[in-house]
C-alpha cells in the first residue's frame, strides 16, 4: 500500500523544497537500522525545518489518517524510528531541528531543538564550564530527540540518573497537529500530571518532542579512572557498596567487563592492551569525578582510599589508576568496543535487561546455566553499567556452529533470559527502549492492568493511532 500522490505532493509544500526525500537511493540510511535488523520502506521522507512546520505536516496527517514514523539520528537499537515494509507511513526526520535556544548559566539549563546531536550539546555546556551529564557509545551522532524518546542511559545514570532525571520541560507536537508548549526551566512545579514524563520513554508513539529544556551540572573538572581486577560479580557488588561509601557518592561510573569481553576487544580493536600483567575473570571499570578543585579536594587520594579498602577486604584483586586524560581514554576505549568487537565473533544474541544491583551475581551464574542449557557452547558476555543494574547480556555464537543457525534461536533465547529476569523482578529492556523488537516482550512480561492503562494513554492522545503504529504497542 502506497501513499496517495495527492498527499504527498502537499505535504512537500509544507515542508518546503529543502524538506523532503522522494528518490529511493537517497532513502537508505533513513530506512535500515544501525543492526541490519529493521528495514523499512516509505514514499516520502520529510525534513521539517522548525517545530510550526512539524504542527502543520502532523495537522494534515492526522486530517486525512496518515501514519507518521518521527526519527532522529537513527542509532537505535529496537527498530523505533523505522517505518514498517507497508509503505503506508511517512518519515519525519528532525534532524533540522538542530538549534540550541538558550543557555542559562544562572538557572543551569540549556534549552535545544529535537536534532540537536547529543555530543554538541556537551559541548555547549563545556564551553560555559557546565555537564550535561548523558553520555552514551552514539553520542556523535545520536540526537537529542531520539534520547528522550527512549529514556536514555549511558554510563553516568549511577550519578546522574537517566534522560527522566536531566529534563526540566518540553515541547511537543501531538498527534492532531497541536503545539504543548511545555518549556520550562523550573525544579518546583507542582501543578497536576508531569505530562513531560509521558513523552519521555513513549518513542514517538504519543507526540513528537520538538524541543527540551535539560538540566546542566557543575562541569567535573577533577576526575579519576580505575580499572581493577574482582574475584566475582558478587565481589563487584560489594566493591560498589564500599566505593559509594568512601567516596561520598563521587562515583560517576562502575562498569563490569567479563574476561571473555576484554580478550575480544583486545583481539579484534586495534591500539587495545591488557592494563594488567595478571589475566582474571571479572574486571571493573570505575570513575570517580568532583568539580570542587585540587586546592579543595584531593580525588587521587580518595580513589587511593577505595582500592586500597577494598583490596584489604578482599574483594579487588589487582588493579590500576590512569594517570592522565590520555590513560583514561585507553581503559574507556576497552569498555566502549566491547558491542562492536563481537561482531567479529560472528553472530550476536543481544539483551538490555536491568535487574535489582543485589540480584545480580545470582542471575549471572543462573542464566549462564541456561543459556548453556539452550545453546550448547555458546558464549555469555555480559557487560555494563553494573552501578545501575543495567546489563547488556550479549551471547556470542559457538565458535564450531553457523552463524545463521545460532541468530535464528534469537527469539527462543531472549524468552529463556527474560523469562529469568522475570522472576528477579527485572526489566526486559533497561535503556533502548521497545520499538519493534521487543512489541510481543510487552505483551508477555508487563501485566494486563500495565497494558490497559497504556492504551488509554495512548487512545486518549491519539485515537486515530497515527503516531509511529506498532511501536511499544500492538494496534
Amino acid at each position: 500500500m502506497t501513499i496517495n500522490p495527492t498527499h504527498i505532493e502537499k505535504l512537500k509544500e509544507i515542508a518546503g523544497s529543502k524538506g523532503w526525500i522522494d528518490n529511493p537511493s537517497n532513502m537508505q540510511s533513513f530506512l535500515e537500522e544501525p543492526r541490519d535488523k529493521f528495514k523499512g520502506h516509505t514514499d516520502l521522507i520529510l525534513l521539517p525545518e522548525n517545530r510550526d512546520q512539524v504542527s502543520e505536516i502532523v495537522r494534515y496527517c492526522a486530517q486525512h489518517k496518515i501514519p507518521i514514523v518521527p526519527q532522529g539520528g537513527n542509532s537505535g537499537l529496537v527498530g523505533g524510528g523505522i517505518p514498517s515494509s507497508a509503505g503506508d507511513e511517512i518519515l519525519i526526520s528532525l534532524r533540522r531541528l538542530s538549534h540550541i535556544r538558550e543557555v542559562n548559566i544562572d538557572n543551569q539549563t540549556v534549552t535545544v531543538e529535537a536534532g540537536c546531536i547529543l555530543a554538541h550539546i556537551q559541548e555547549q555546556a563545556k564551553e560555559v564550564d557546565c555537564l550535561f551529564p548523558l553520555s552514551l557509545a552514539a553520542e556523535g551522532s545520536c540526537m537529542i530527540g531520539g534520547n528522550l524518546s527512549t529514556n536514555a542511559g549511558g554510563v553516568n545514570v549511577l550519578h546522574y540518573g537517566n534522560m527522566r532525571n536531566l529534563v526540566l520541560g518540553l515541547e511537543v507536537v501531538l498527534p492532531n497537529g497541536d503545539i504543548w508548549h511545555g518549556l520550562n526551566g523550573l525544579r518546583k512545579n507542582n501543578t497536576g500530571y508531569d505530562l513531560k514524563q509521558l513523552f519521555i520513554g513513549a518513542e514517538g508513539t504519543l507526540g513528537i518532542i520538538t524541543a527540551a529544556t535539560l538540566k546542566l551540572f557543575p562541569y567535573p573538572h577533577e576526575k579519576q579512572t580505575a580499572f581493577v581486577a574482582v574475584k566475582d560479580p558478587k565481589a563487584a557488588v560489594d566493591f560498589l557498596t564500599l566505593a559509594r561509601r568512601i567516596s561520598g557518592n563521587m562515583i560517576t561510573a562502575f562498569e563490569i567487563i567479563p574476561r571473555l569481553g576484554l580478550d575480544i576487544v583486545i583481539r579484534h580493536i586495534p591500539n587495545n592492551r591488557d592494563p594488567l600483567e595478571t589475566s582474571y575473570d571479572w574486571y571493573i571499570l570505575l570513575e570517580c569525578t568532583s568539580s570542587l578543585g585540587r586546592d579543595l579536594l584531593n580525588l587521587e587520594q580518595v580513589m587511593e582510599h577505595i582500592l586500597s579498602s577494598a583490596m584489604d577486604k578482599g574483594l579487588v584483586l589487582d588493579g590500576v589508576i590512569a594517570k592522565n586524560e590520555t590513560e583514561s581514554a585507553q581503559l574507556w576505549r576497552l569498555r566502549e568496543h566491547l558491542s562492536d568487537a563481537q561482531k567479529y565473533e560472528g553472530g550476536s544474541i543481544k539483551h538490555d535487561i536491568s535487574l535489582p544491583i543485589s540480584a545480580i551475581p545470582e542471575f549471572l551464574i543462573k542464566s549462564g546455566a541456561v543459556v548453556e542449557k539452550v545453546i550448547p557452547s555458546a558464549r555469555p558476555v555480559p557487560f555494563g553499567h553494573l552501578g545501575d543494574g543495567n546489563l547488556h547480556y550479549n551471547i556470542s555464537q559457538p565458535i564450531t556452529m553457523d552463524k545463521a543457525e545460532f541468530l535464528d534461536k534469537w527469539e527462543h533465547l531472549n524468552h529463556h533470559v527474560h523469562d529469568l529476569v522475570k522472576e528477579y523482578n527485572g526489566s526486559f529492556s533497561a535503556e533502548h527502549g521497545i520499538g519493534r523488537l521487543k512489541i510481543d516482550d510487552m505483551e508477555r512480561y508487563k501485566s494486563k492492568i500495565e497494558l490497559d492503562m497504556m492504551r488509554k494513554i495512548k487512545n486518549s492522545l491519539d485515537p486515530d493511532m497515527i503516531m509511529n503504529p506498532n511501536v511499544i504497542l500492538k494496534k
